[in-house]
C-alpha cells in the first residue's frame, strides 16, 4: 500500500477539533521535529506539529504549544542528546516520547492527547501502575509500530506515552516509547514480523499484537527488563490488519 494513500488532510474541520481539545491545556510543551536532507516526508512532519502550534491557545503571553525543528548536519549535537537516528523524528519530553515517521492520519488523535496530559500532568495512569513505572531501574524501549489509518493505533501509542511520561517525571530518562510509522520504516516492521497494527515490542521483543490493558502492560514490562521470557499476546479485537 503506497503510504500517500493513506495521509489525512488536515482540513479546516480537523483544525477546529485540535483547537477545541487544546483549550484544556494548562501548561506549555515543546515538540521537537529533526529533519534532514532528501527526507520525503519531513515536510509533512513539520506540516503536522505547525498546526498544532498554530491552533494552541496562548496563555499569559506564551504559546501553549512550541515547535523547534533540528536539522541533521546543523544539529547533530541535538539529535546525539535525544537519540534520533531517523528522519523524520517528532519528540517530546526531550525525546522519551518519540514519533519515528510522521505522526499523520489517525495518529494525530494520539499525538494530541498525549500533549493534553503532558500540558496537565496528568498521565490519567492507575497509581498502582505509576509504583511499578517507579520501581524499574534497567532500560526500557517501547515500539509501537502503527499505520496511520488504523483505527487503534492512537490508544496504543498514547498508553505507550504516558507510561514514558511518568518514568520521565520520575528522572528515568532511558525509558522510551517510540511510536514507529510502518511504512516509513519497513524495516523495524519486518523485524518483528507485522502483519497487524498496533504491534508492540518491548526491549526488541514483541509483546502485543492489539491494544493491551494497563495492567498487562505494566506486567510485560516488567518481565522484559527482568529477563523472564514471554509469547507475543494477540488482541484480535483491537488490531488492524496492514
Amino acid at each position: 500500500m503506497s503510504i500517500d494513500l493513506v495521509r489525512m488532510e488536515i482540513d479546516q474541520e480537523t483544525r477546529e477539533a485540535i483547537r477545541e481539545a487544546f483549550q484544556d491545556l494548562e501548561k506549555p510543551v515543546t515538540i521537537n521535529v529533526f529533519i534532514g536532507p532528501n527526507c520525503k516526508y519531513c515536510d509533512e512532519s513539520i506540516k503536522i506539529a505547525k498546526v498544532l502550534e498554530e491552533e494552541a491557545p496562548v496563555k499569559n503571553g506564551e504559546k501553549l504549544v512550541k515547535v523547534r525543528i533540528f536539522e541533521k548536519g546543523k544539529d547533530d549535537e541535538e539529535f546525539r542528546r535525544q537519540k534520533v537516528e531517523r528522519i523524520p523524528t517528532t519528540t517530546l519530553l526531550d525525546g522519551s516520547i518519540r514519533y519515528t515517521g510522521t505522526p499523520s492520519g489517525e495518529e494525530i488523535r494520539g499525538l494530541v492527547e498525549t500533549i493534553i496530559r503532558i500540558s496537565q500532568e496528568d498521565s490519567g495512569l492507575d497509581p498502582s501502575t505509576v509504583e511499578k513505572i517507579k520501581s524499574i531501574k534497567k532500560p526500557v524501549h517501547i515500539e509501537v509500530v502503527v499505520t496511520p489509518q488504523c483505527p487503534y493505533c492512537p490508544y496504543a501509542a498514547l498508553l505507550a506515552n504516558m507510561f514514558a511520561f511518568e518514568a520521565w517525571r520520575n528522572g528515568k530518562k532511558d525509558f522510551i516509547a517510540d511510536t514507529v510509522e510502518a511504512y516509513e520504516n519497513p524495516d523495524i516492521a519486518d523485524k518483528y514480523h507485522v502483519t497487524s497494527v498496533p504491534a508492540i515490542a518491548i526491549n526488541g521483543i514483541l509483546a502485543f499484537v492489539g491494544v493491551p490493558y494497563e495492567e498487562d502492560f505494566i506486567e510485560r514490562i516488567i518481565d522484559a527488563v527482568e529477563g523472564r521470557k514471554f509469547k507475543t499476546e494477540v488482541i484480535a479485537e483491537s488490531a488492524t490488519k496492514m
